[in-house]
C-alpha cells in the first residue's frame, strides 16, 4: 500500500484577512499541474492505509456516529429540500462527445390493461421504466470511477479491481447504507453578488475560506461541502447563463479539503472542478487527487437553488445532508435524490 496520511494540517486562512472586493475573481487563474506534480501532491494527501489496507470507503470514514448525531441537531424547522436535478432527457449529455446519454423514461403500461389486452380484473394500473447511466444525472462517483498509474484508491490494481463485471473493489455498494452528515453550503455566486458564476470561473482555497467565513460557518471533520455555482441549474430552468466550460474548484482545493477533514464534496456542475483550466496537463487534476489518492467522495450535477434561497432568507448555511446510492453490486457510480433538512 502507499503512504498514509500526510503533512501536518496547514492553518486555515483567516477569512477576515481577505478583501474580496479588491480582487477581480474572474481573473483568477488556476496554476497548472503536470503528472509529476499530481504524483507528488498525491503522496502528500494520500489516505492509503489510513483506515486499513482493505478500506474501500475512503473519507466517509470521517463520518462518525457523533457526526451523524450532530447533523441531526442542525434540524430546527423540519423543512426539506431535494438537491437533485430532474432525471429526464433534458440533461447536458451528448453520447457522441461524452459517451454518456441523458435518462430515458418510457411507459410500459398506461391504458390500465395487461400486455395481452385482457382486463386486470376490477382495477387498472400503470407502469414505466427508466434507462439511466450511473453518471447521467445527479450522482455519486464510486472510488472505482477513476485511477492513474494503474492503481485505484488504497493501492488496488485496476486489472483486478475493475473487470468486465464491474468494480470488484471500491464499488458504489460500499455506500449502500447512505451518507448522512452535516452539509455546509458554499454559495459562491451569492457571495460575489451574482446569480451564477461565469463559465470557466476557478474557485480556490482562499475563496472557500472567504465564502464560509462570511456565512459564519466553520468546517468540521466529517462535513459534506455543498458547492453552488448556479450556472448549470439556471440553464436547466431556461434562465440566462453563458455557455462555456464549467466553473468549479481548482486542484489546490484538495489540500484545503484534507486540512478541514471534509468527507465529501457535492457540486451543481458537471465535474466539481473547473474544466479546461489546466493547459497541457491532465484534464481533471482535482478528480485524480480526490478520488484516487484521498478516497474523497464526489457528487455531481446537484441542484442547490431552492436550498440556497432558503439559506439566504434565514441566514443558516448548514443542514442535515442525506443521500443513498442505489444498491447496485459492482457499480462505479449511482444516481441519487439527495435531501437537505433544516
Amino acid at each position: 500500500m502507499g503512504e498514509a496520511g500526510g503533512r501536518d494540517a496547514m492553518p486555515a486562512t483567516d477569512a477576515n484577512e481577505i478583501d474580496m472586493n479588491e480582487i477581480d475573481m474572474n481573473e483568477i487563474d488556476m496554476n497548472e499541474i503536470d503528472m509529476n506534480g499530481i504524483r507528488t501532491l498525491g503522496r502528500e494527501l494520500s489516505n492509503w492505509g489510513r483506515w486499513g489496507d482493505d478500506d474501500e470507503r475512503g473519507t466517509l470514514n470521517l463520518v462518525t456516529p457523533a457526526c451523524v448525531s450532530a447533523a441531526a441537531a442542525t434540524v430546527r424547522r423540519g423543512v426539506s429540500f431535494s438537491l437533485s436535478m430532474p432525471a429526464d432527457e433534458n440533461g447536458p449529455h451528448d453520447l457522441r462527445t461524452s459517451g454518456r446519454f441523458n435518462p430515458i423514461h418510457s411507459m410500459t403500461r398506461y391504458r390500465g390493461d395487461m400486455p395481452s389486452g385482457r382486463s386486470m380484473g376490477g382495477f387498472a394500473s400503470s407502469e414505466d421504466m427508466l434507462i439511466i447511466g450511473t453518471h447521467s444525472s445527479t450522482h455519486f462517483d464510486a472510488l472505482a470511477h477513476l485511477w492513474y498509474d494503474d492503481l485505484l484508491y488504497n493501492g488496488y490494481h485496476h486489472d483486478a479491481a475493475v473487470t468486465a463485471r464491474g468494480a470488484e473493489r471500491c464499488s458504489i455498494q460500499n455506500l449502500a447504507a447512505g451518507v448522512v452528515s452535516r452539509g455546509i453550503l458554499a454559495d459562491v455566486p451569492r457571495h460575489r453578488g451574482l446569480d451564477h458564476l461565469p463559465p470557466g470561473t476557478a474557485i480556490g482555497p482562499d475563496e472557500l475560506d472567504a465564502v464560509l467565513g462570511a456565512a459564519g460557518v466553520a468546517p468540521r471533520e466529517g462535513d459534506v461541502l455543498l458547492l453552488r455555482t448556479g450556472t448549470y441549474p439556471r440553464r436547466r430552468r431556461g434562465l440566462h447563463a453563458e455557455d462555456g466550460r464549467s466553473p468549479g474548484l481548482t486542484w489546490e482545493c484538495a489540500r484545503w479539503i484534507r486540512d478541514h477533514g471534509i468527507a465529501a464534496v457535492c457540486a451543481d456542475n458537471l465535474a466539481v472542478e473547473v474544466l479546461g483550466a489546466n493547459g497541457d496537463g491532465p484534464m481533471i487534476p482535482f478528480h485524480m487527487l480526490a478520488i484516487r489518492d484521498m478516497g474523497l467522495l464526489l457528487g455531481e450535477m446537484f441542484d442547490f437553488e431552492d436550498l440556497a434561497e432558503d439559506c439566504a432568507a434565514d441566514g443558516v448555511r448548514t443542514c442535515m445532508f442525506a443521500a443513498s446510492p442505489l444498491n447496485v453490486p459492482y457499480a462505479v457510480g449511482s444516481p441519487l435524490n439527495p435531501i437537505a433538512v433544516k
